[in-house]
């Protein structure tokens, strides 16, 4: 049985996490806002020649591991562009410096700084740093989900046929292509779909209640482990397929009254694998 003493040292751990999370996230969003070069260009690329990273990228990565190695130095950490550390303190921090670098790229703003603590295995801690919008996504396990200072609570109940779905799809072609099979016999089914570029953004507005579900195959792990707290802190249902939590294979976060209806249509197209 865990003690009150227990529970008093772990809130204040999330405390500090969380602060220790926007510090760093409102710094890498203001150097990538501020510090972002006309001419940028393609630093290098990953999963395909359209999976681009950029020298942003690298250095928002490089100011959020030197936050967090100043600031919490027995931490793990597990960074997009390559960071990676192990630690000692039952803590790991999932970096996505930039989640949506080919918006940011283009000038579009859809993109976002994703920072999310897990401890002993949990994700605790989620931020999601939106800086072309002037928000701040946080969330704390047990504790709800916040945009700047407002709660957060996903959309009501709706009809499958009345719901707004958003969805991403993978930069390499056979993924793409099975993916848009998928989005072709769903669209009929549901309101409409939108594609943002950044599924950090997309889970949180899941949770702001401008999406009223949210899918997507081929997701990694820092792409989502923020986004996804602040969803279910605000209500929403999360995992992957049937039994299974979100992860590479499949994605999904949605207001209660619309998850069971979508993933089972998901199950049914085979939104799991690449055809």
């Amino acid at each position: 049985m865990t003690d009150r003493t227990d529970l008093t040292d772990l809130d204040q751990l999330k405390a500090d996490l969380l602060e220790t999370a926007l510090e760093a996230a409102a710094r890498a969003g203001t150097l990538l806002s501020e510090g972002r070069p006309a001419d940028l260009g393609v630093a290098a690329t990953k999963s395909s020649p359209i999976d681009v990273v950029t020298e942003m990228d690298l250095a928002a990565e490089k100011l959020i591991t030197g936050h967090l190695a100043e600031h919490r130095p027995e931490d793990g950490i597990l960074g997009e562009e390559g960071a990676s550390r192990e630690g000692t303190s039952g803590v790991r921090w999932i970096v996505d410096p930039i989640d949506g670098t080919v918006n940011y790229l283009y000038g579009l703003p859809a993109w976002g700084v994703s920072i999310a603590a897990e401890y002993r295995g949990t994700t605790v801690v989620g931020v999601v740093e939106v800086p072309p919008r002037g928000e701040t996504f946080r969330a704390v396990e047990g504790h709800g989900a916040f945009r700047n200072a407002a709660p957060l609570s996903c959309r009501p109940a709706a009809p499958l046929d009345r719901a707004l779905i958003g969805t991403g799809f993978n930069y390499v072609q056979e993924r793409r292509t099975a993916q848009a099979e998928v989005a072709r016999r769903l669209l009929p089914l549901v309101r409409d779909i939108r594609r943002s570029g950044s599924a950090a953004i997309d889970l949180c507005d899941v949770a702001a209640g401008r999406l009223d579900g949210f899918y997507e195959r081929g997701l990694h792990h820092w792409d989502y482990a923020a986004g996804a707290l602040v969803a279910r802190e605000a209500g929403a249902r999360t995992g992957g397929r049937p039994g299974e939590e979100p992860g590479e294979e499949l994605t999904i976060a949605a207001s209660p009254g619309v998850f069971h209806d979508l993933q089972s249509l998901l199950e049914e197209f085979g939104a799991w694998h690449d055809g």
